[in-house]
């Protein structure tokens, strides 16, 4: 008999965390064309040779890393979904991350010439410490012999870990009310990861109790082994990028806090001495999405108005089960 397919019925859903899932990240859709980027070149041309190399190679390193999310990361998760409705979460997510890989060729064709662009997409393409990173998480999602807990570790280091050597530079920057329209950008993609890296870590432990005790201790230890790793590639990477400006320790301190905050996704404990209190506050200011008073997400550009929506809190995935009477 032929193989049947099953539709897939969003009246009964087994994992209230999809459907809590699907629901924020459709409210928070978004497109970079609606973003007037173009007001934030008189800032831009304020910025001297070395800052505006530094924007422009982070958004660079960015690009390349969201284009792994999107051609590889989702594409491995979904061969081990749980439910249909984590199969359609994954696919928006897929597709998002395609918006934040475009985003910044959006940023790009507005700020630089054709000339630095090509430069930039050269060296996003070559340069070691970033091809690092593509290289090592890449290879893990296209390994059919790699656990797939193991894939998911990887997904979440790079949604709230690796991006944030690039993050930093558009936050100090809106710290600052420079490359406001930049930030907006960089603000909604910081808002997506923020669901994206908190569900596939609620994932990566509903795996992780279906093992044995040992199984779950060695996984702990190979994913602490495994933060390790990248971490000495990314201060690596944070000193080629910002020796130049003077930043590279602040930098360092963002990184080691998100890697914190990458554990707690993933349900283990902080590896790093670093707290939000040691993080530049600025810096901070920028990347809570949801403070008052920088609320663009009801209204995004010149007449685009979006629904009134924050950053996805634990306490969200604290949801009743549908099929509980």
């Amino acid at each position: 008999m032929a193989k049947k397919y099953k539709a897939i019925n969003w009246n009964q859903v087994s994992d209230a965390i999809d459907k809590a899932t699907w629901e924020k990240l459709t409210e928070q859709f978004w497109l970079d064309t609606r973003i007037p980027v173009s007001n934030d070149i008189g800032d831009w041309r304020t910025l001297d040779t070395d800052h505006q190399w530094l924007v422009g190679h982070v958004f660079g390193g960015l690009t390349l890393l969201d284009t792994v999310q999107s051609e590889q990361g989702m594409a491995a998760l979904r061969k081990d979904v749980i439910t249909q409705h984590e199969t359609a979460v994954l696919n928006n997510i897929q597709f998002m991350e395609s918006v934040h890989a475009k985003s910044y060729s959006t940023i790009f064709s507005t700020l630089n010439t054709p000339e630095e662009i090509d430069e930039i997409f050269d060296w996003s393409d070559s340069e070691e410490f970033l091809q690092n990173k593509a290289v090592r998480i890449a290879g893990m999602y296209m390994d059919d012999t790699v656990d797939p807990l193991k894939k998911k570790v990887a997904n979440v280091f790079l949604e709230t870990f690796l991006f944030y050597s690039g993050f930093f530079t558009p936050l100090y920057y809106l710290g600052h009310n420079k490359l406001n329209n930049v930030a907006e950008i960089i603000k909604l993609i910081l808002r997506d990861e923020s669901v994206h890296g908190t569900y596939i870590g609620y994932k990566f432990q509903l795996g992780l109790k279906q093992r044995s005790e040992k199984k779950q201790q060695d996984m702990k230890d190979w994913l602490y082994n495994f933060l390790y790793e990248l971490y000495d590639n990314e201060e690596k990477y944070t000193h080629l990028l910002y020796d130049q400006v003077g930043w590279t320790e602040e930098v360092l301190t963002f990184i080691r806090y998100n890697a914190n905050k990458a554990l707690m996704n993933l349900g283990q404990d902080p590896l790093f001495p670093d707290t939000a209190a040691d993080v530049n506050p600025i810096v901070m200011n920028g990347i809570s999405t949801s403070t008052a008073n920088h609320d663009f997400f009801s209204q995004v550009g010149n007449g685009y108005r979006l629904g009134q929506v924050e950053a996805m809190e634990d306490s969200d995935y604290n949801v009743k089960d549908p099929n509980e009477k």
